[in-house]
């Protein structure tokens, strides 16, 4: 189980790691998007080439909270939860932040109370 974090604007926060293709692990915050339905993860363009991740389509159209945007979708190596796994990420230029998509829902449990700061993250076994 991982635990999260409330981010000022009320953002659920995750620390997640990513695998470059070099093998290094890199830890990153996420937040978790619910309104992201179409996936698992979604980096900005530039974070994703200093990966070396595959890239396994392009222009994929999606529509997001700033209207219609192009991404391509790479392979990627993420740690969740101390489990590794090998998912399609989408990578656009005008994303602000990494996000955790709607993807996850199936396999997580996510816990959240507020009022007592409690957000955690556990993959369901």
């Amino acid at each position: 189980m991982i635990s999260g974090i409330f981010g000022e604007e009320g953002e659920l926060i995750f620390e997640i790691e990513l695998i470059a293709t070099n093998g290094e692990i890199i830890p990153i915050d996420a937040i978790l998007d619910t309104g992201f339905t179409t996936g698992y993860l979604a980096i900005p363009t530039q974070d994703i080439e200093a990966l070396g991740w595959e890239k396994i389509r392009s222009d994929i159209m999606l529509s997001t909270a700033q209207g219609m945007a192009y991404f391509d979708i790479y392979e990627g190596r993420i740690i969740i939860d101390q489990q590794e796994f090998t998912i399609p990420v989408h990578a656009g230029d005008n994303l602000p932040e990494i996000l955790i998509g709607g993807f996850w829902l199936d396999v997580v449990r996510i816990v959240i109370d507020k009022p007592v700061g409690i957000l955690t993250m556990e993959i369901k076994s």
